[in-house]
């Protein structure tokens, strides 16, 4: 494809032509027949990396300044490379977001849960629908690892063009606000947005710089977006101020008032080794029992939310209930089967409020003990860990702290923050995650709930930059085996 072609809708100068194989902003991958974007970051600036590309025979840059680059480098100065980069990724690819029906779920919890509820019900009712999310993307059952919630725009748009390619007509993505305030959504024509809920999240160096900047990027799918309906959570104090520039239909649920969808009765059941929730969904009278294989208020809205979501392309509130029933989602609550009488649950919450509301949520179902098996990220966020050590100090009867991608951070110096912070509580430290995991499982007994929070879905450890195969789940059940046989 012709430079002239992929850059003729952004606003640029500049002058030269060439043909371009590949639009490439890592300069490590960049070679001969590349578009180099420089995107400035938090911590690296792409413009610093440019003669890098040079060097590996790139010849074409998208830049917000002239560089010090050889006379047969053709540099296109745009305004903002970010900006630029959704719109040339999106006409590199040949449009294919507008060949699908997008539909995008932002707010602090339950868009990882929701996304994948809405994609399961789709699919079943003969819509085929992939995802983007926290979960990696997933394309007709082929799972595909990412390293951001909401990819950059030139990810997306390859994403949504192998959707294509493969016959799928739906898409339903998680927004973070990341993606919002940096561009990699831009342009999407999103047929349906959502709001979840709102509370202080990635806040902090290379984030954002407080509350209100969070909120006012979340806002953003709402206000620049001109998608026919927004459905959200009317129970979220937020809600009216955040889908306030929307001007298409809106479909509200909630389980405290009135709204198009409520929820009510919702009852909770613990089985061998399972919980979960039901409640009666209603809509102008019409009430339609719904059963959720996670536990908590907040799967209630959850459900609801996809619920909504799904009403939009026509499958009915029977259809969808029918399929969220047997529904589980990896690494949010999701239950591990091992031993008899004691649940294993793994879960994603990985910051002080997500923690209490899962040791919270859990405490309702009565159980003997809860052991808490947590640790934080290394290298950021570190007001977390603090945040963290009061949530498993107040809520659970036992903790291990451990390790939970520490990357370039020594995990002791991070577990012994956390442990600075647990007061009177009782816990140990083990640093090796694996061992943390095989000790809790050991000394649960009969009616006890372990939960093992953090790292939900993941697959990996990160350690010094490196992502370190890492089953939790294969972990629990090999433990809860070997004690079986023993």
């Amino acid at each position: 494809m012709k430079l002239s072609d992929i850059i003729k809708n952004i606003t640029y100068s500049g002058e030269g032509d060439c043909e371009i194989e590949r639009i490439e902003y890592n300069s490590l991958k960049s070679c001969r027949g590349d578009l180099f974007v420089c995107l400035p970051g938090a911590k690296r600036d792409g413009h610093d990396f440019a003669y890098s590309a040079y060097d590996k025979g790139t010849r074409a840059f998208l830049c917000e300044r002239r560089l010090d680059l050889p006379e047969d480098a053709i540099q296109i100065i745009t305004p903002d490379t970010r900006a630029a980069l959704a719109v040339i990724a999106a006409d590199f690819y040949g449009r294919p977001a507008e060949r699908l029906h997008l539909i995008g779920i932002t707010g602090t919890k339950g868009k990882t849960t929701t996304a994948l509820l809405v994609a399961a019900i789709l699919n079943a009712a003969g819509k085929s629908c992939a995802y983007i999310g926290s979960n990696g993307v997933i394309i007709n059952d082929r799972r595909i690892e990412t390293v951001n919630t909401t990819p950059e725009s030139l990810q997306l748009h390859h994403y949504f063009a192998l959707m294509v390619a493969e016959g799928v007509e739906y898409a339903v993505l998680e927004v973070s606000s990341q993606a919002l305030m940096h561009n990699r959504v831009d342009g999407l024509p999103f047929e349906v947005t959502a709001f979840t809920n709102l509370s202080p999240d990635h806040i902090g160096e290379g984030e954002h710089s407080d509350f209100e900047d969070y909120k006012n990027a979340k806002k953003r799918l709402f206000d620049r977006f001109d998608a026919k309906c927004v459905v959200y959570n009317a129970d979220d104090e937020v809600s009216e101020y955040m889908i306030s520039g929307h001007r298409g239909q809106r479909l509200s649920f909630s389980l405290e008032g009135e709204a198009d969808l409520t929820a009510t009765e919702p009852m909770l059941y613990r089985g061998e080794t399972s919980l979960g929730i039901a409640f009666d969904s209603v809509e102008r009278d019409v009430t339609i029992p719904v059963r959720l294989m996670s536990p908590g208020a907040f799967s209630v809205y959850n459900g609801l939310c996809a619920i909504g979501i799904c009403k939009q392309f026509g499958v009915s509130r029977d259809f969808a209930a029918r399929v969220l029933s047997r529904t589980p989602v990896q690494g949010r609550f999701e239950i591990v089967e091992g031993t008899p009488g004691i649940t294993f649950v793994i879960d994603y919450s990985h910051n002080g409020f997500s923690l209490t509301k899962a040791l919270c949520t859990l405490r309702e179902y009565n159980p003997r003990r809860i052991i808490c098996v947590f640790g934080s990220v290394g290298g950021r966020t570190q007001c977390r860990r603090e945040e963290l050590a009061k949530a498993a100090s107040e809520y659970a009867d036992y903790s291990i702290i451990t390790s939970d991608n520490p990357d370039f951070e020594k995990p002791e110096n991070v577990i012994a923050e956390i442990a600075s912070h647990m007061g009177d509580a009782q816990y140990e430290c083990i640093t090796d995650r694996e061992e943390a995991i095989k000790k809790a499982v050991s000394m649960a007994r009969v009616g006890d709930i372990v939960l093992f929070a953090g790292k939900g879905h993941e697959t990996y450890q990160l350690i010094c930059g490196r992502k370190v195969p890492f089953s939790e789940r294969e972990i629990i059940e090999e433990a809860c085996a070997s004690l079986a046989i023993n």
